[in-house]
Formats: structure tokens, C-alpha cells, sequence
């Protein structure tokens, strides 16, 4: 509909003399009302060509060839036009849709550009908590949907397996370690205290007995430190597998200084005169890309921040040549854009090559009420706890019910519940009904077969016109998600498909004494389905075909 409709008005302005028109916007009118879709062309064209929009609306109207393809075109406003689309436009576009939906429902966006992704990343010191599981259910639909846009997508998790939070893990769990053998080792204040700090010190007992009893930290740091991390990092990855997250590459930290590429970032970027000394420590010159403050990166001990190794990985990343590079990240990490920003810029590439992603933190309820406390972690609720409890596919569904970077409240009970309060259920529900239908046309000896070859014109009803309408829209909402980065409108779009089509399933028999009308609304059935399972698919949701 929208390339059609974009090269009509393309024809309309040439036949007024304009060959070479602004960007011609197509936008989905928010009320029902103003028709299917509307073009702010007219407004974008008034500067170049010193009319006023309403009137070059009028020109690009009277220029339309063929104007059998709309019921009406209005002009809205100060000058938007809106389109309403034929019924016979809207019976051959559905039938396009059923008949050959790969086609009809992805553009080939990407056109094969090397897009890399990273996210989840959390540290190896404690078990994935909900902004984790928010992140992650982001990224994967994320890389699908440009996937299916046609970019060719790695999937990347960064192991923040070097620095102090390491380390702490392993004192902490060395601690524990002595006060279960009746050793009075004071805990680290800064510590790690959750349930799975005990899981990881009995595991080594079990190991290794009483081997490491009464010996001083610094003497088994390393053995402590490497089981610990390696033992929460495995959880980790069940977790991800389990919630059907996988990676395509699990880049180490503690690779990067082992490598030599921390020492090699830092004299790149030393060669290019952004490296300076003061008061003892080692800076880079942020501020010379926009930061707000030059960013120390080996301190006055000899120690590097957190930044360095940082510094090191973007430009692992820059340097394998990715066409784009996309970091999601929690929503406390905000100010550390511009200094990576900073530093990509630094190195000689384009600042806008790296697009960060924000992911606010979930708020759990349990009917209305906050759930604070977690049997494993102690002081916040795990990814682990929620998939067991409501399971993997209704937690990514709403994890994307909303944009990554707005608050979130998750209710267990409603996401528990069968009905319209579970989004998840609602939409896979539409999709077992849908198969339930063709189920019982098939004990009816009804022909399913090549639906688009039905008289169409026989969906006739509101409703119906209404359910194709908004059908026709999908490749546009794919596009625009694709675009904006955004695969949560591909999960408004399944609620809303899903919200007209259970009111429709309850109003109307599907299956009929007329077997013209039984196909149309079986064909009907066919397009919700595709277009369901399309959009289920990019979310990496199952759809169950009986519920």
C-alpha cells in the first residue's frame, strides 16, 4: 500500500512539474476516521515552491491519474492529505498478502549490511535479574527483526570477567568458604551476599574439601576468583539458553589484556594525540569530542578503569569494519555514551556508527503488589524465578510490550492469567482459534485450499473491512520498527490485529452453510494468521497451534 501510494503521489508532483519532490512521508493517521493513510508532503513542498500547503494539496490531488484505487482523498489541517483506499484496492492487496506473504509482509531493508549486536553483558557476579531478561528479550527481537529485514546480524555478549567486581566475587565467596568451615572470616562489606554465593563455596568444598582452609586471600585469589566467575557465567548461559537467547560470539575482557589489545588501543590512540599524563595518571581527551570531562584510564597506582578496557573493545569492534554498531544497555549507563562516543570518533570513524540502546529496570508485582525478595539472589528478584513461574515466552512478550527505555511494571498474576489481561495469551490464542477453524473446515470437507482465489468482496462487514485495513498496515509497521530500531511495534501490532480478531470471532460464524462465505472468512482467517506468526516469529514467541 505504501509504495503504491508513494508512487502515485510521485506522478502527481512530476505531472506538476516537480521531478525531484522532498522525502514523501506516509504516515498511518491515528484516528480510524481520517482514513488509511495521510502524506504532510504538501507542508514539506510549500517552502521550495512559495504556495501555500493547502493549495499545492489541491494540485497534487487534481493531478492523480487514476483515482479509482480510493474511495476519498481528503486535506486535513493545514494541509495533510488523507487517503481512504477502494474496497477493490484493499480485496487485490489481500489477496497479495495470502498469496505471497514473504514478499508482501518484509521489504529488504538492509540490503545485506553487517550489523553487529551487543547486549545482555552482565557481569559474571550474580545470577541475570529482570533488566537483564528485559535487555536480552530486546536484543534478540531486535536481531530478528533486522534479520528479516535482510542485514546480516551477530549476536554478541561481552563478559566482564577482569577488574574489582570479579575479584570481589571471589573474596566473597572465599569468605564464605572459611565460615563454612567453622572459620570466623570476615565477610567483605562491599560483598556479595545473595544464596549463590554459599551454592559456588559448597561446590568447591564438594571439590576440594578443606584444601584452601585458614590460607590467606591473596594466595588463592586467582582459583577462587576464575571458579566463581566461571561458575555464575555457566548459570548464566543456561539461563539465556533456556530463555532461548543465543549468541553468536562471548567476547572476554580479560581476552583483550591477555591479547595485548588494551596496550595496543591505548598507543593508537597516544600516536593520535589524545593521550596525555597529569597528577599521575593517564587521561584521554574526551572533551575534545563532545564529552563533558576528560576520562582517566590508568590511575595514579597503576590500576586501569573500568573505561580502558572499554576503550580496547570498541575498537575491536570498529575495526572488524560492522556497517553499524548497536549497544543496549542498562538505563544507569546513560552518561557513558558520550565517552565511547568519544572514543570511536577518536579513532577515526563516525561517531553515529554506534547507536546505543537504554533499558530501564522492571518493576515486579504480584497482584498490584511489589515482590521484592528473591529466594537466590537476596536482594533482587531473578530471571530465573519469573521464566520458572510465568515461563519463557509470556516474560519476553511483555518484556516488549512497552519501549525498552520506559518503566516497566511485570505482574505476575495478570501475566499468569488466561485472558486479555495476559498479552501474551491473548495474541496466542488468536492463533489457536485460527487453527481450531481450519480444523473444523477440514471435518466439513471445506476446500482450504488457495484462498486468495475466493471472492474476497464478500468481506463486506465493518469489522471485517476493518481487520483487512489494518492487515495491509503490517509491512509498514514492520518497516517503521525496522527503521527506529524498535521491535516493540511489532508487539502493539499483534494486540491490536489480536483485539479486533477475538471481538470478530465472537460476532461471526467462520464456517457456514455458504461455502463462497465460509472461504472469504477463511481466507481472512488465513491473512491473521500469516501476519501473526510473522510478527511472532521476530519476537521469538512460540504460537502453540491448540491452547
Amino acid at each position: 500500500m505504501k509504495k503504491d501510494l508513494v508512487k502515485i503521489i510521485e506522478d502527481a508532483l512530476k505531472t506538476l512539474g516537480i521531478e525531484t519532490p522532498p522525502h514523501i512521508e506516509i504516515e498511518i493517521p491515528q484516528k480510524e476516521s481520517f482514513g488509511d493513510m495521510a502524506t504532510p508532503v504538501a507542508m514539506a513542498l510549500s517552502a521550495i515552491v512559495k504556495k501555500p500547503p493547502r493549495k499545492i494539496a489541491e494540485e497534487i490531488i487534481n493531478s492523480i491519474k487514476d483515482k479509482t484505487v480510493f474511495e476519498k482523498i481528503d486535506i486535513a489541517g493545514p494541509g495533510f492529505i488523507n487517503f481512504t483506499f477502494s474496497k477493490k484496492y484493499l480485496y487485490s492487496e489481500l489477496k497479495n498478502l495470502i498469496q505471497d506473504k514473504s514478499r508482501f509482509l518484509r521489504y529488504d531493508i538492509g540490503k545485506d549490511k553487517r550489523v553487529q549486536i551487543e547486549f545482555v553483558s552482565a557481569n559474571p557476579t550474580g545470577p541475570l535479574h529482570l533488566g537483564h531478561g528485559r535487555g536480552a528479550a530486546t536484543g534478540a527481537a531486535l536481531s530478528n527483526l533486522l534479520e528479516a529485514a535482510s542485514y546480516k546480524v551477530e549476536r554478541e555478549f561481552y563478559i566482564n570477567d577482569a577488574g574489582k567486581q570479579v575479584k570481589l566475587l571471589g573474596l566473597s565467596v572465599f569468605a564464605r568458604y572459611q565460615q563454612m568451615l567453622g572459620i570466623e572470616y570476615p565477610f567483605p562489606e562491599e560483598g556479595y551476599r545473595g544464596g549463590y554465593i554459599e551454592e559456588i563455596a559448597n561446590a568447591i568444598m564438594k571439590e576440594e574439601g578443606g584444601k584452601y582452609l585458614q590460607k590467606g586471600f591473596d594466595e588463592v585469589s586467582d582459583f577462587f576468583t576464575d571458579y566463581s566467575y566461571k561458575m555464575m557465567l555457566s548459570d548464566i548461559r543456561k539461563d539465556l539458553t533456556d530463555f532461548n537467547i543465543i549468541f553468536d560470539t562471548w567476547q572476554s575482557e580479560r581476552e583483550l589484556y591477555n591479547k595485548g589489545d588494551v596496550e595496543k588501543a591505548i598507543d593508537d590512540l597516544k600516536t593520535k594525540g589524545f593521550i596525555y599524563e597529569k597528577d599521575g595518571a593517564i587521561w584521554f581527551k574526551a572533551t575534545s569530542f563532545g564529552d563533558d570531562k576528560d576520562r582517566v584510564i590508568i590511575k595514579q597506582d597503576g590500576e586501569y578503569t573500568y573505561f580502558t578496557s572499554d576503550i580496547a573493545y570498541h575498537r575491536q569492534k570498529v575495526e572488524k569494519k560492522y556497517d553499524e554498531l548497536i549497544d543496549i544497555w542498562g538505563a544507569d549507563h546513560h552518561g557513558y555514551i558520550p565517552r565511547v562516543k568519544a572514543v570511536i570518533e577518536a579513532l577515526g570513524y563516525p561517531k553515529e556508527k554506534l547507536k546505543v540502546l537504554l533499558v530501564q529496570m522492571v518493576t515486579l508485582l504480584r497482584g498490584g503488589k511489589p515482590v521484592q525478595m528473591s529466594k537466590r539472589a537476596g536482594e533482587f528478584i531473578t530471571l530465573r524465578e519469573v521464566i520458572d513461574e510465568v515461563g519463557a515466552d509470556t516474560t519476553k512478550f511483555i518484556f516488549l510490550t512497552r519501549r525498552p527505555d520506559s518503566h516497566l511494571e511485570f505482574d505476575l498474576e495478570a501475566a499468569k492469567a488466561q485472558s486479555s489481561e495476559n498479552p501474551v495469551f491473548y495474541v496466542q490464542y488468536a492463533n489457536a482459534r485460527i487453527n481450531s477453524i481450519f480444523t473444523h473446515a477440514k471435518e466439513k470437507d471445506i476446500n482450504t485450499d488457495n484462498l486468495y482465489d475466493t471472492n474476497l468482496g464478500l468481506l463486506s462487514s465493518n469489522e471485517e473491512l476493518r481487520i483487512v485495513r489494518k492487515l495491509l498496515t503490517y509491512p509498514m509497521i514492520f518497516e517503521g520498527a525496522v527503521n527506529a530500531h524498535e521491535p516493540h511495534r511489532i508487539t502493539f501490532y499483534l494486540q491490536e490485529l489480536s483485539g479486533m480478531f477475538h471481538p470478530y470471532y465472537n460476532k461471526y460464524r467462520v464456517i457456514t452453510e455458504e461455502s463462497e462465505m465460509s472461504r472469504a472468512r477463511l481466507a481472512l482467517c488465513e491473512a491473521i494468521r500469516i501476519v501473526l506468526l510473522d510478527g511472532l516469529e521476530i519476537l521469538d514467541v512460540n504460537a502453540p497451534e491448540k491452547m
